[in-house]
């Protein structure tokens, strides 16, 4: 089984046919007003009917309340929902329920025992676990990695990413290190803020593909 790799954060027709063509097993879209990779439900909707069934296609909240699930859902582009947020277990556990869909908890992890709280605390209500950076102005996209030293040898037990300051030049050794089954990119891929780039889209899949 090969190492699976997410692209983040797109925002266009050319980027999202880019990461299918070139290899992704997920594409991300972004439900943040706050940040630059931010998309309106219509081009949710636009976007998402152009991937194909075998890439699954993630929609990135952060604390959303019921009705921005509901509305965002509404598109039928989203089969995976990426908590980003301050999301207690007991929300997250009521989101999975009410929508029907599988959840991946994001962690922020800054230190050993974060890794640790969050496995803790979320792995037997997410299908699964997504441990980024926790430095950083936005939840998620900053171009931040932590000590990947942390999940070196570590035993999680649902499915789960690795993301945070990944690149096409760093990721084989972030794989090497964490042992993760996943990889998610989104600034690591842009020629500038919230800007996909096709050809670090390529590099970066092609990359994950050698591992």
């Amino acid at each position: 089984m090969g190492i699976e790799a997410k692209i983040c954060g797109l925002s266009t027709p050319e980027a999202v046919d880019a990461a299918v063509a070139f290899g992704a097993r997920w594409v991300g879209f972004v439900t943040y007003p706050r940040s630059p990779r931010h998309l309106s439900t219509e081009t949710m909707r636009a976007l998402g009917a152009r991937v194909p069934g075998s890439v699954g296609r993630v929609g990135l909240f952060v604390d959303p309340d019921d009705a921005l699930l509901d509305e965002k859902l509404a598109t039928g582009a989203l089969d995976l929902l990426q908590l980003h947020g301050s999301e207690t277990p007991e929300r997250v556990a009521a989101i999975r329920q009410r929508t029907g869909k599988p959840v991946m908890k994001a962690i922020k992890v800054a230190q050993a025992a974060d890794v640790e709280r969050g496995i803790a605390a979320y792995a037997g209500i997410v299908d699964r676990l997504m441990f980024d950076a926790a430095e950083g102005t936005l939840p998620g996209g900053n171009a931040t990695s932590f000590d990947w030293t942390i999940l070196s040898g570590r035993t999680v037990p649902v499915p789960w990413f690795l993301a945070g300051g990944l690149t096409p030049d760093n990721v084989a050794e972030a794989v090497r290190v964490t042992g993760a089954p996943a990889v998610d990119v989104s600034s690591g891929v842009e020629s500038s803020r919230g800007v996909k780039s096709i050809e670090l889209i390529r590099a970066f899949l092609d990359r994950v593909k050698a591992l």
